[in-house]
């Protein structure tokens, strides 16, 4: 039997954007689980509400950190960890987290208007941007990549299939605006030619 050299494994924290945002999910999961539900109604989750309450405001961006149950907490995770490291490594974290942002709050904004009856709460709005964005990670040598076109039209395709069939609670409009927020940062990263 092999001795194994433990010295030389460590843990590296190798993408800051991507753990701090998954740890807040993590948090405030726990936090929903401890409170019966009402830190999500409060902070976590967007639906309408007075534009004169500052709650209104914040959760426009924090809805993405509540997660309804403990599966969709960790499928949203699961594509966070997969996608987000490469992602974060190829474009930076404060790139990363302004991607983050932009899709939570346009995403948030969306719901808000066109949707006053229910909640929405998930980070699967930034996991789509990342999805989209992710097709940008080659060097493209600013043509658009064929992986980009296959992933939107499938995307965008199933999305709009299972919103017009009636798939459950799930937010289509949530899944095609981030995966939107993700393309147009990945064109605009990309330095992308639309000619």
């Amino acid at each position: 039997m092999a001795n194994i050299n433990w010295s030389k494994f460590r843990i590296s924290f190798n993408s800051p954007a991507v753990l701090g945002f998954t740890a807040l999910c993590a948090c405030s999961y726990i936090l929903g689980i401890l409170t019966g539900g009402a830190s999500n109604r409060l902070l976590f989750s967007v639906y309408r509400s007075p534009l004169l309450s500052p709650f209104t405001w914040l959760r426009f961006v924090t809805h993405v950190f509540g997660h309804s149950s403990w599966d969709h907490l960790i499928g949203n995770l699961m594509l966070l960890l997969i996608l987000g490291p490469m992602l974060e490594e190829k474009y930076g974290s404060k790139a990363l987290l302004v991607v983050m942002l932009t899709a939570a709050l346009v995403t948030g904004v969306l719901h808000f208007v066109l949707f006053p009856g229910t909640r929405l709460m998930g980070a699967s709005g930034v996991v789509f941007a990342f999805i989209l964005l992710s097709s940008f990670t080659g060097d493209n040598n600013g043509a658009i990549p064929l992986t980009f076109i296959l992933v939107a039209v499938l995307y965008a395709g199933q999305q709009l299939h299972q919103a017009f069939t009636g798939a459950g609670s799930i937010s289509y409009l949530a899944h095609l605006a981030g995966g939107l927020v993700g393309a147009f940062f990945g064109f605009i990263a990309g330095g992308i030619s639309l000619r």
